[in-house]
């Protein structure tokens, strides 16, 4: 934990369930401002104060745990009214999320006793690491260049320090389009600026088709070819008007000024735009359907078939600020979105687990053993196996 000793207290009297309501609220009030997660205590942290209570007992422990999970939701509906801040709301929701993890660590703990079947767990042969930054930069002469954290890139249009490339408008240059195309592989994400100003977070196992410019006036078109992808547009008005059109598959996506994210996976049946601010029109062929903020529309890829819903947009976004965070999940769908991550293939011993369902928050900075070891502690599995990339289940 990096803060001071009057907050490391306070979080400390929150954990064991000793805070007064102003405490509580100052507690919240620390959670809302922060701006990233290292402030948080982890789970062995929360482990080691909750030691200091030996004689926790299961009420106990799912008393103070509902309490404590209860108490950020009111903080998460009046967030829900104004602006979504996202670091602020991953931060509260890693939080929550360590917390119950760390109860139910405990209370594992303090049940081993009258467990009648002892889970194991199968020693892995390795462990996997999660994702970092890296991409592959197609050029318009066919040519490849790799971008990696810490290796500083320049091409004649763009320019990487690892983690993000920037594409920087020069006179000129929109006389005719010239395409790249960004490709991140399974275990990385990558952030590309455009030459419009542009921005766009890509998630594992995606790739992205643009212009290394835009033609002035003209609307400004990418091709999301598969994958996922949050995209912050500079507005119209900055480019005479001009539209920004986001192709994939099906669909086409007509921006004004937005931020809005496109899942479209190659092994899922569909396609999933969810808008975060703004206006956007999808067409799917001859018709067009408009998504207001913190709306979802699904189009089945077979059939054509679409159909929009209010949503928490948190849930669909969380990966860009390095949380999964997943609400009625199942674990089959769940592990399909670890495995892009940390690049495995998993294999259900058991199908009948397949269809359990998950509900929780995970730093994607977490190893993969960690996650599962906190899996089977929920006592979803019983036991799991890593051995190089592939990920059994029982």
């Amino acid at each position: 934990m990096q803060h001071d000793s009057h907050i490391q207290n306070l979080l400390k009297k929150f954990i064991l369930n000793q805070c007064s309501q102003q405490e509580v609220d100052e507690v919240v009030r620390y959670i809302q401002n922060l701006t990233e997660s290292s402030g948080l205590p982890t789970v062995e942290e929360v482990l080691a104060i909750l030691d200091e209570k030996p004689m926790l007992t299961e009420l106990d422990a799912m008393r103070i745990r509902d309490k404590i999970l209860a108490t950020p939701q009111k903080e998460q509906d009046l967030l829900s009214k104004r602006k979504y801040h996202f670091m602020k709301y991953a931060a509260a929701a890693v939080f929550i999320g360590v917390l119950a993890t760390a109860y139910f660590f405990k209370d594992v703990l303090l049940n081993q006793q009258v467990q009648t079947t002892p889970a194991i767990v199968k020693q892995a042969v390795k462990d996997l690491e999660p994702g970092t930054d890296k991409a592959v930069l197609t050029l318009a002469n066919g040519s490849q260049v790799v971008l990696a954290n810490g290796a500083s890139v320049k091409t004649q249009n763009a320019k990487s320090n690892g983690e993000e490339i920037i594409y920087e408008a020069k006179k000129g240059d929109a006389a005719k389009l010239v395409y790249n195309y960004l490709t991140i592989p399974r275990g990385g994400k990558f952030v590309i600026k455009l030459s419009d100003g542009t921005e766009v977070w890509l998630n594992s196992e995606t790739k992205l088709k643009f212009p290394v410019a835009f033609i002035e006036g003209q609307t400004r078109k990418v091709e999301l070819v598969y994958g996922e992808a949050y995209f912050d547009v500079s507005p119209s008005t900055k480019h005479k008007g001009a539209h920004f059109k986001v192709l994939n598959n099906k669909q086409e996506i007509d921006v004004i000024g937005t931020e809005f994210n496109i899942k479209a996976y190659k092994d899922e049946t569909s396609i999933y735009t969810t808008l975060v601010e703004g206006k956007v029109d999808v067409n799917i062929g001859n018709r067009k359907q408009r998504l207001m903020p913190n709306q979802q529309l699904s189009l089945n890829i077979a059939t054509s078939n679409s159909l929009i819903k209010n949503i928490d947009v948190y849930n669909e976004i969380a990966w860009k600020e390095g949380v999964f965070s997943f609400e009625n999940i199942t674990l089959k769908d769940m592990m399909k979105v670890l495995s892009r991550w940390y690049d495995f293939d998993v294999v259900f011993k058991n199908k009948a687990i397949e269809n359990e369902i998950f509900d929780g928050v995970i730093r994607k900075t977490q190893s993969l053993d960690e996650i599962l070891k906190s899996i089977k502690n929920f006592k979803i599995i019983k036991n799991y196996e890593i051995k190089n990339k592939q990920v059994t289940l029982e």
